[in-house]
C-alpha cells in the first residue's frame, strides 16, 4: 500500500532507497568533477522529496524562491545611494512573504473569528498550507534583510535554490540561515565522500529514528486521547496525559532535527543544533536558549531586535520581548491556543527579566522544578484544540483530592507484582514507568550529537547506534503500518 506521506524521514521509502540514492547521485557527479550539476542534482532530489509529500505545494515554493531570489540579487548589486528605493524593494519583499504565509496560513482562521462575531459562513474550503512554508519564510526574510545589508552578495540562483530546498532541513527545519548554508554547498573539500561523516550522519540518524518510532510514538498513545477523546480526566490520567505530550513532542521534534542533522551530514553538510537538554533549564530564558535554537534565533536576530530590543529603555525592552514571543507562538498556527502559549511565554520572560534584575535566586532544584511545571501547564495551550480541551487537562491536573492518586498508592503498595501491567497500554502503571524512563534521559544522558561525536570508528558507538536502528526499523517494516506524521508538519 502506497501512504501520502511516503517520504517521511521514519519511512522505509526515505531510509531504504531515497537517501541512498541521492547520497549515491551526489556524490557520482562530484567525483567526476560535475560540480554544477551534483549542485542541480541534489536540488532536484529535494524538490522530488518535497513534491511526494505535497505536489500541490510546488509551484507556491519556486513561485517563492524565484521571487526572493530576484529582490534578494536586486538588493545586494543596487548601489547604497538608492537608500529609498532600497528599501522599498526590501518592504515589498518582506510583505510578498507574509501575505503568502498570511493567505495559506491565517485566512481562514481570520475568516473563522469574523463568522463566530458576524453570524457569516465565509470560510473557504480546500485551503491548505503549503508544505514547509511557515519554516522557509523565516529563511527568505533573514536572506532578505541580509541582502539588504550587502551580505549575500556571490549567491548564484542554483546555490539559493539548494539553500532553501534542501531536502534534510526543507520541512520542519532546523531553520537554517544563509550564511550556514550557502558557504558548505560552495567548499570543494565537502564534495567528496567522507567515511567519518558518513558514519557520524548514520550514528544521529539512528538516534533521532529511535527518539520518534519508540518513545515519541508510544507517548502519542497516551497523549492523543487525553487531549482529543476522554470527556474528563482524573489527577492521574491528566498528569499522564500532559507528560506524555511534553515528552512525545520533545522526542518527535528533536528525533526529527537529529534525523536532518545525520542526513545532512552524509552530504557533509552541517546543519545546526536545535536542542540542548531543554527540560533541563533553570529558566524560562534558559529553556529557550536549549529549545528550538533557530526559531530563538530568528526571533532574537529578525524581530526582537529590529523592534529595539533593550536599547530603549526597560519598558520598550519588556514590550519587545513580550510582542516577539506572541507572534512567536501565532507562527506556530493559527489558532487562539498558540496566541496563549505564546503570551504565556512572553509574559514569563518579561516576570524573569524583572526577578533577574532583583538580584534574587532560588535554589537550583526550585529553579528547575518551577521551570519544568510551567513549561508542562502551557504545552497543555499549545497541544489542544480548543480551550475547553485545554481545561479539561489542567482541571484533571489540579483535582488531586479525586482519589486517583491515592487508588494508584495502594495498587502499587498492596498488590503483588504483576509483569502484564507493565507492559498493558492501558495501564497506568506502564504509562508510569515510560514516563520515568524519559526523564531519566533527558535529566541524565548526553544529548545525541555528544554521545556520538569523535566516537564514529569505536565499534562499541556502532553497536548502540545499531541497536537503535534495529529498534526503529522494524515495525517501519510492516506493510500495514504507515509511518507517523512529525509533529511539526503541522505547523
Amino acid at each position: 500500500m502506497l501512504y501520502p506521506l511516503a517520504m517521511l524521514f521514519n519511512s522505509a521509502a526515505y531510509i531504504l532507497v531515497f537517501l541512498p540514492a541521492a547520497a549515491a547521485g551526489y556524490f557520482t557527479l562530484n567525483h567526476f568533477n560535475q560540480y554544477r550539476f551534483a549542485a542541480i542534482f541534489l536540488g532536484v532530489a529535494s524538490l522530488a522529496f518535497y513534491s511526494i509529500g505535497g505536489l500541490t505545494s510546488l509551484p507556491v515554493l519556486l513561485l517563492s524562491i524565484m521571487v526572493n531570489y530576484g529582490i534578494g540579487t536586486g538588493l545586494s548589486i543596487s548601489a547604497p545611494t538608492m537608500a529609498g528605493p532600497r528599501k522599498a524593494l526590501l518592504v515589498v519583499g518582506i510583505i510578498f512573504n507574509l501575505c503568502l504565509l498570511a493567505y495559506f496560513k491565517y485566512t481562514n482562521f481570520f475568516l473563522e473569528n469574523v463568522d463566530m462575531a458576524l453570524g457569516t459562513n465565509w470560510k473557504i474550503d480546500g485551503l491548505a498550507l503549503p508544505l514547509a512554508l511557515s519554516f522557509v519564510t523565516f529563511q527568505k526574510i533573514a536572506y532578505l534583510v541580509d541582502s539588504y545589508r550587502y551580505l549575500t552578495k556571490g549567491y548564484g540562483i542554483v546555490n539559493y535554490g539548494l539553500f532553501v530546498t534542501f531536502f534534510p532541513q526543507l520541512i520542519a527545519g532546523p531553520i537554517v540561515h544563509h550564511a550556514d548554508l550557502v558557504p558548505q554547498f560552495k567548499e570543494k573539500s565537502r564534495r567528496r565522500f567522507r567515511v567519518d561523516n558518513f558514519a557520524f550522519g548514520l550514528m544521529i540518524f539512528s538516534a533521532g529514528l529511535f527518539k520518534k518510532v519508540v518513545i515519541a510514538d508510544t507517548f502519542a498513545q497516551w497523549a492523543t486521547p487525553g487531549f482529543d477523546q476522554s470527556a474528563s480526566l482524573t489527577f492521574v490520567q491528566a498528569w499522564i496525559t500532559s507528560l506524555s505530550y511534553t515528552f512525545q513532542l520533545y522526542f518527535d521534534f528533536s528525533g526529527y532535527v537529529d534525523m536532518a542533522i545525520g542526513s545532512a551530514l552524509i552530504f557533509n553538510i552541517n546543519l545546526p543544533i536545535n536542542f540542548n537538554s531543554p527540560y533541563r533549564s533553570l529558566s524560562i530564558q534558559d529553556f529557550w536558549r536549549r529549545w528550538h535554537i533557530t526559531l530563538s534565533r530568528f526571533l532574537r536576530d529578525y524581530l526582537y531586535i529590529p523592534l529595539g530590543g533593550n536599547r530603549s529603555g526597560e519598558c520598550r525592552t519588556y514590550a519587545n520581548l513580550f510582542v516577539a514571543f506572541l507572534l512567536g507562538g501565532l507562527w506556530h498556527g493559527a489558532s487562539w491556543m498558540f496566541v496563549v502559549w505564546g503570551t504565556l511565554h512572553g509574559a514569563a520572560l518579561v516576570i524573569h527579566r524583572l526577578w533577574s534584575r532583583s538580584g534574587l535566586s532560588l535554589p537550583m532544584p526550585v529553579a528547575w522544578f518551577i521551570t519544568f511545571v510551567f513549561v508542562i501547564i502551557t504545552w497543555v495551550f499549545f497541544r489542544a484544540t480548543d480551550m475547553d480541551s485545554a481545561l479539561k487537562v489542567l482541571t484533571g491536573m489540579s483535582n488531586i483530592r479525586d482519589g486517583s492518586m491515592q487508588a494508584l498508592y495502594h495498587q502499587i503498595r498492596d498488590q503483588p507484582f504483576v509483569l502484564r501491567d507493565y507492559l498493558n497500554m492501558d495501564s497506568s502503571l506502564f504509562a508510569i514507568t515510560w514516563l520515568s524512563v524519559a526523564t531519566a534521559i533527558v535529566m541524565l544522558f548526553p544529548t545525541s550529537i555528544r554521545l556520538f561525536k569523535g566516537n564514529q570508528r569505536k565499534p562499541v558507538y556502532a553497536f548502540y547506534a545499531g541497536a537503535l536502528f534495529a529498534a526503529a526499523i522494524m515495525p517501519l517494516m510492516s506493510l500495514q503500518a504507515a509511518p507517523s506524521q512529525f509533529l511539526y508538519f503541522n505547523f
